[in-house]
């Protein structure tokens, strides 16, 4: 069991050491072991999260948090206003009756149409203030394995240490009410499922406009200027902006191979035909494209040189980029960071279709091109007005 010293106060911009790690596949791993945090926890549980859904899997999670609630632990639910808008008043007032504190985060403004502001995009939990889960993963059953569906493809970090009393914090500030203290006992039993056998700098990452963070955004930038060998970015909304293209071009003039995981499949359609209108310049720059095949691709996942990792909430554009609140974790491990690399190569070898530029032009007729270059000039068109703002006071 590791050991810290409960005074110590751990900067979220810097690694912490005391921690160990383990990824985590999205699907029934994810859910099972989230639902064994909630079982096991003794003194607080914070659930933020961007979608929590009133189907069978939110409503599993919500029956083990309320009777978390109810044995006597402290429970906190913070929800996007917007994503999670579709939630009844009978599942919220159950949550409530049972003691359970829920918020909805709220935009600006809002309508049954639409809406204008930050969005919270972030998912994390925490228990104990020692346990923690950061993923790409929303409470759905399109996360999850369920009789009529398969998971989308998706990652989460699961550690235990000093990042997640660093995360019980975050979650404080954002639930944005006075909280008591979120840190457990230092002797609680871990739960035994690590792939580190010993100390792992992990750091936390935070993307938030309002806040002028762009932690995130910075990690990718360090990585793209020090990567030497390697990269390998999934990423489901691929549509990275001037800056970070510029950083891929210099990586590959240095020698650094990239491959990129995309959605073939994907639940967003003309974001998908934006994507491909940028295969081209991808193309150019000799970035190897892969499109997954075997369901929907929702992962958020980066390892560099088989040293450093980055997974969370954060997308490769100017959504997140700019306007959404945004949570990564970044592991600075190679034990953990190779192993991250051979998962992610074995999912390029087995579930994956590597587009050439010769497969792209055969897919690629004058019409489908005018359809992506349209859909790639909307979407930008829509990022630039709902970020330009943003960008300004940087």
């Amino acid at each position: 069991m590791f050991k810290r010293s409960p005074k110590r106060k751990v900067n979220a911009g810097s690694y912490s050491l005391h921690n160990t790690v383990k990824l985590v596949r999205g699907g029934q791993d994810y859910f099972d072991l989230l639902e064994t945090m909630i079982v096991t926890a003794k003194y607080s549980i914070h659930v933020q999260v961007y979608i929590f859904d009133e189907d069978e899997t939110g409503k599993r999670i919500a029956r083990a948090l309320i009777e978390a609630s109810i044995r006597g632990v402290k429970v906190y639910i913070l929800v996007d206003g917007y994503a999670s808008k579709n939630l009844s008043k009978d599942f919220t007032d159950n949550l409530l009756r049972a003691g359970i504190s829920f918020r909805r985060f709220e935009p600006i403004l809002k309508s049954k149409s639409f809406y204008f502001g930050r969005r919270l995009h972030h998912k994390v939990v925490v228990t104990d203030g020692l346990y923690c889960l950061v993923a790409g993963l929303n409470i759905s059953d399109r996360y999850n394995d369920v009789v009529e569906t398969k998971a989308w493809l998706d990652w989460a970090l699961y550690a235990e240490g000093e990042v997640a009393t660093t995360l019980a914090r975050v979650c404080v500030r954002r639930y944005k009410a006075r909280l008591p203290n979120t840190e457990a006992p230092i002797n609680l039993t871990p739960l035994k499922i690590f792939e580190v056998d010993r100390d792992c700098a992990v750091r936390v990452r935070i993307n938030d406009w309002v806040d002028r963070k762009r932690e995130i955004t910075n990690s990718y930038l360090e990585m793209f200027k020090t990567a030497s060998s390697q990269i390998i970015i999934m990423s489901p909304y691929f549509l990275p902006g001037e800056l970070i293209r510029r950083r891929i071009r210099q990586a590959v003039n240095r020698g650094v191979r990239i491959k990129v995981i995309q959605a073939g499949i994907s639940d967003i359609g003309m974001s998908k035909y934006a994507e491909r209108y940028l295969y081209r310049w991808l193309f150019k720059n000799k970035v190897e494209i892969f499109e997954y095949q075997k369901t929907v691709l929702h992962g958020k996942i980066a390892v560099c040189d088989g040293q450093w990792m980055t997974v969370g909430s954060y997308n490769l554009n100017n959504l997140s980029a700019y306007a959404s609140i945004e949570l990564n974790l970044d592991v600075n491990n190679s034990l953990f960071a190779k192993k991250v690399e051979r998962r992610l190569q074995e999912i390029i070898g087995t579930d994956c279709v590597q587009i050439t530029e010769e497969v792209y032009n055969k897919r690629t007729n004058v019409l489908v091109h005018v359809l992506q270059k349209a859909s790639y000039n909307l979407l930008r068109i829509a990022l630039f007005l709902f970020t330009f703002y943003f960008k300004q006071r940087e």
